[in-house]
């Protein structure tokens, strides 16, 4: 019960950001906005302000704001009408909402660097047989404190270093021991991973693992600015790198999580306390936005492209045209969904 509360709460917070970068960019350039939802379905609450009625729904998997003469159909000349304004500024009324779903996913990263976060310490938790660190007499509980002269404090430092590493190598290692500073001489083990794209790898090993102790890292307003707008950057490449694959077939689409399977990631995260869930409400912002802007029909992504069509020709689609690609649009997205909540379901059962 309190990991579907977590959920709701996450998916409200990502969709009434998204909705609202829609509903504020509108109000400004003078659009009618009829109706601004949280999520579809029967009405739970309804309450009328202004022009626009505000509504929370029972299912609480979308929302939508309904603007004021956004379709020919509905489309009467009226200059408070969203086709009355010139492409331009219908742009930034899409833009918006993938934009501050992109904003609200930095402050997370921001406010994860600033408050602190656990990172691992170089204290040796395992030694894995047939590796050069157990040959070399390296002890559970030694703390590493340099790798071939360069100073090393967390685990990442310590994986770092070794990514370059090569078979037939020896590294030194300065490892504190009961006090006392010890180095050893430990030979590399070349083996294949699996980088976060699925690519093969060869790494060199020493053949230990982390013993699990932590602590928290805590950085200055500005360098947690910095190290927030990286970690966005970094997460952006990776996720267009990863939907590139996946047109080009060298990554399943089975490698995509839907909403059941976020479900069950918040159950996760939730138990390993706030830093945890703002890091997750990060990831999944920052991933709604670039999914939202891929030039497909329904998402904003698609719209932006009709507008750039439409800028070109210096007219509107047909009504007839514009059927066609919502049907089209909405068949893709639905198809899409099932497909992953299958993938989803797949997972939680262990297949």
């Amino acid at each position: 019960m309190v990991t579907l509360l977590i959920f709701i709460i996450i998916l409200s917070v990502l969709i009434v950001v998204h909705e609202f970068g829609h509903f504020i960019i509108a109000k400004k350039i003078g659009v009618k906005v009829e109706k601004f939802s949280l999520g579809f379905g029967p009405q739970l609450f309804k309450r009328k302000k202004d022009d626009t009625e505000y509504s929370v729904a029972a299912i609480p998997l979308g929302g939508y704001v309904k603007l004021a003469g956004d379709n020919l159909e509905e489309y009467k000349g009226n200059s408070y009408e969203y086709l009355a304004k010139p492409p331009g500024k219908r742009f930034w009324v899409i833009f918006f909402g993938p934009l501050l779903n992109y904003v609200l996913g930095f402050l997370c990263f921001w406010c994860i660097f600033f408050v602190g976060y656990p990172k691992l310490t170089a204290q040796v938790g395992g030694l894995l047989d047939g590796f050069g660190a157990k040959d070399a007499g390296v002890q559970v509980n030694d703390k590493i404190i340099s790798v071939d002269g360069r100073k090393v404090a967390f685990w990442e430092d310590i994986q770092e270093i070794m990514k370059d590493k090569k078979a037939a190598q020896t590294v030194q290692l300065s490892i504190l021991r009961q006090d006392k500073e010890i180095t050893l001489g430990v030979n590399i083990k070349e083996k294949k991973v699996d980088d976060l794209l699925g690519d093969k790898l060869n790494v060199g090993l020493l053949g230990i693992t982390p013993s699990g102790d932590a602590i928290v890292v805590k950085h200055g307003l500005f360098e947690a600015f910095s190290l927030g707008l990286n970690r966005t950057w970094f997460l952006t490449v990776m996720t267009y790198k990863a939907l590139w694959r996946m047109v080009l077939a060298k990554i399943s689409i089975r490698e995509a999580t839907g909403p059941l399977g976020i479900f069950f990631i918040t159950g996760k995260v939730a138990q390993q306390g706030i830093v945890a869930v703002l890091n997750f409400v990060g990831l999944i912002s920052v991933s709604l936005a670039i999914f939202n802007l891929l030039p497909l029909p329904v998402l904003d992504g698609g719209h932006i492209l009709l507008l750039a069509i439409e800028k070109i020709r210096g007219k509107y689609l047909s009504l007839k045209a514009e059927r066609i690609i919502t049907q089209i649009g909405f068949t893709f997205i639905i198809t899409l969904a099932i497909i992953v909540t299958y993938n989803d379901l797949m997972r939680v059962m262990g297949r």
